[in-house]
């Protein structure tokens, strides 16, 4: 989710409160020397509190070993893993410089903190935090997003040419409250400040809180069209999703049981296998 979630799929207001402030630092694991191989040296990861596995591992904090992008863990056959499989020459060799709390506007300080690490690949998963702030005159307009955006990926492209880049597509954070607010649990979690802009209210049937939600739904599928063309802009290393991380029908056994809005390790894995699709590292 100062300016520094989801957030970020976004956080709680008391309890997440170090998520939103900027939450733990990443660690990046000291580069090896490694002997040329056709596969990426080494993979960092860009984004907000999504990618550093925020409440995973059952904590409000993040938990990097569950990360989509860079995990290490048992639990989330991550992107790392998957090329550790291929490749077990990029051994250590991952950075985690998401942050949860991030926007947009983040990008180009952990792109630059990328690039000095010599990524052969890099993951960005971002603009939930844009979304969820507030209300929605709050949220992040989409120029000013798209221009983020471009600011971060420059950063890769002028400092690492060669680097593969994923770019993701935002979740359909308008399904968590689809399947969320009806139950009980989600309703009280989110209460405490989750999301505010979506899940304020979130019971409610009044005309002003669905055309509430309905206008984030439209500012996600907008920031999710210009990430699209994003990528499209930087050329053919960058590859996109192809939306499939916000087609992933979430449920709530995918959620974690704290603030019921950021994955769990089981939504975690589902992240990791359908952005792997579209990677273009996949065997």
């Amino acid at each position: 989710m100062p300016r520094r979630w989801v957030a970020a799929l976004a956080c709680t207001a008391a309890l997440v409160a170090l998520a939103c402030e900027g939450g733990t630092s990443a660690t990046p694991r000291p580069t090896k020397s490694a002997p040329p191989s056709s596969g990426p040296g080494g993979i960092a990861a860009l984004g907000d509190s999504i990618t550093t596995g925020f409440a995973s591992c059952l904590v409000l904090t993040s938990c990097e070993r569950n990360s989509w992008s860079t995990g290490d863990g048992l639990r989330v056959q991550s992107h790392y893993r998957r090329l550790l499989e291929q490749n077990s020459a990029i051994r250590e060799r991952t950075y985690n410089h998401a942050r949860p709390g991030a926007r947009a506007d983040a990008l180009e300080g952990q792109a630059q903190a990328a690039v000095r690490d010599r990524p052969d690949y890099v993951t960005v998963l971002i603009g939930a935090n844009d979304v969820c702030r507030g209300g929605v005159d709050a949220m992040t307009p989409v120029a000013e997003f798209r221009a983020d955006v471009d600011r971060g990926l420059r950063v890769l492209k002028t400092g690492r040419p060669k680097a593969r880049v994923l770019v993701v597509s935002i979740p359909d954070l308008y399904r968590l409250w689809e399947v969320g607010h009806g139950d009980s649990r989600a309703v009280r979690a989110w209460r405490r400040g989750i999301c505010p802009s979506l899940l304020a209210e979130a019971t409610s049937t009044a005309p002003a809180d669905r055309a509430r939600r309905a206008a984030v739904r439209e500012r996600i599928q907008a920031y999710n069209t210009e990430l699209v063309a994003a990528c499209r802009a930087y050329g053919s290393r960058c590859r996109h999703d192809g939306g499939a991380v916000h087609k992933v029908r979430f449920t709530l056994d995918m959620l974690n049981p704290l603030d019921w809005f950021h994955p769990n390790a089981t939504g975690q894995g589902r992240i990791a296998e359908v952005t792997w699709r579209s990677s273009g590292l996949a065997n």
